[in-house]
């Protein structure tokens, strides 16, 4: 970038050509299908926990712990998996992933004891990692900084779009699959939602080159000035590139403890918004689904928004902050109105929007003071901290919800960590971050 004589920041010429239009007609609405399967498989245990606690004869913790086990894996093979992602291309890597994903979230339909449930759940977890980090990192290689919060929100309206989309469908299948084929509804909810994400996964090997040089749809031209302009983006980063540089980095921590609270509410909602909702008065899964959206597409739109406003103002950290006071204020209110089905639906889409709608912009942070192996490993080892959110959301909403009856006390706690984190952000440096 330069300053014109008026002194307006001038975007360089192919921020202004049809290369960048072309990239993200190419990349980023099959991406987001993918980004959509991958949270649809995580979170329909939510919807099938409706009538499989009862056929399994599981409690409120065994579900939680299953539930969490998920990110135990999660965790342990995020940076790897992502490091092993820069090695062998996107393009092979990623379909690996969903499709070993989606082979196992279908076999969930097979439990039948509540270590099954806890083994597959591990198992998906293992199978998934390093897929959201995977594209970040993968994002990173077609776009300059100053434009991945909104290339990022692109990407990740995914998140809203599977319970937006995802939840009328589970509601339905859940409501009208039982005993099809002597199959209770939740088996066939784990089959049904499976299939798109292996066939997703199969198109990976068509979809996605490894980069700029491998798109055959991009002509020598375009490659040379994308090229040109990541090359002069990456020189006014002084960050690292080496592994260790990506690890030990304070900043990557900061940011994992950061997205820890980010997920700590997600999954609160993603896992137990049909139950709150059921809960509230409303025993019909379709009209849970139906309802359960609504948040959602308050997400989808608080992350378009929040992520446009983000790059237009070239300011990270307050397009954090805010949102995360406003969110931890809906959550900690919905616990006086649980049995008020308008007030939770409402104060829940507050959250979704604001929680959710500040995720792209965190996301874009970690490319803009790490590059190559150490962005790779920056992206995954946040991720990974954050996401031991999983396996502390749901089992402690689990083991709350079976001795209070009650979730009043978790999202206290939840709420207080986003009021926390945002002084995290606060210390993260601006003249680095607001790129």
């Amino acid at each position: 970038m330069s300053l014109s004589e008026t002194g307006a920041l001038e975007m360089p010429r192919a921020e202004t050509s049809d290369s960048y239009r072309k990239i993200i007609w190419r990349l980023i609405p099959f991406l987001c299908f993918c980004y959509l399967a991958s949270y649809l498989d995580r979170i329909n245990v939510g919807f099938a926990k409706l009538q499989m606690l009862d056929t399994l004869h599981m409690s409120e913790t065994a579900y939680g712990l299953g539930a969490g086990l998920f990110f135990v894996g999660y965790i342990l093979f995020e940076v790897p998996s992502n490091l092993v992602l820069e090695k062998v291309g996107a393009r092979l890597w990623i379909a690996r992933i969903m499709i070993s994903w989606g082979l196992l979230s279908g076999l969930t339909m097979f439990v039948t004891s509540e270590w099954q449930f806890y083994t597959l759940r591990f198992l998906l977890g293992a199978a998934e990692a390093g897929f959201l980090p995977g594209v970040l990192y993968y994002l990173s290689q077609w776009f300059p900084s100053y434009r991945r919060s909104r290339i990022i929100a692109l990407f990740m309206i995914g998140l809203p779009l599977s319970s937006l989309l995802g939840s009328p469908l589970s509601g339905w299948i859940m409501g009208h699959f039982g005993g099809v084929g002597g199959l209770a509804a939740w088996q066939w909810l784990f089959l049904l939602e499976a299939v798109p994400t292996v066939v997703l996964g199969l198109l990976c090997f068509a979809v996605l080159p490894n980069g700029i040089a491998d798109a055959q749809w991009l002509n020598s031209a375009e490659k040379a000035e994308l090229s040109a302009v990541l090359a002069k983006d990456e020189g006014e980063n002084p960050g690292g590139h080496s592994f260790r540089d990506g690890f030990f980095d304070i900043k990557v921590w900061m940011l994992g403890g950061i997205d820890f609270s980010i997920l700590l509410s997600a999954y609160a909602m993603g896992f137990w918004l049909p139950t709150f909702i059921k809960n509230a008065g409303v025993s019909n899964p379709a009209d849970i689904g139906l309802l359960v959206a609504i948040p959602s597409l308050a997400g989808l739109i608080g992350m378009l928004a929040i992520g446009a406003s983000s790059d237009k103002h070239r300011e990270r950290r307050w397009h954090i902050i805010v949102p995360f006071i406003i969110g931890a204020a809906a959550m900690f209110l919905s616990t006086f109105f649980t049995q008020n089905l308008v007030a939770t639906v409402a104060l829940f889409s507050v959250a979704s929007l604001t929680i959710i709608g500040a995720v792209p912009v965190f996301f874009s942070l970690p490319a803009t003071f790490l590059k190559g192996t150490a962005a790779a490993t920056g992206f995954a080892l946040a991720c990974s901290v954050a996401n031991i959110a999983g396996l502390v959301s749901n089992s402690l909403m689990g083991v709350v919800m079976d001795h209070f009856h009650s979730a009043q006390v978790a999202m206290w706690i939840f709420a207080a960590c986003l009021l926390l984190s945002s002084l995290l952000v606060v210390a993260l440096p601006a003249k680095t971050v607001n790129r």
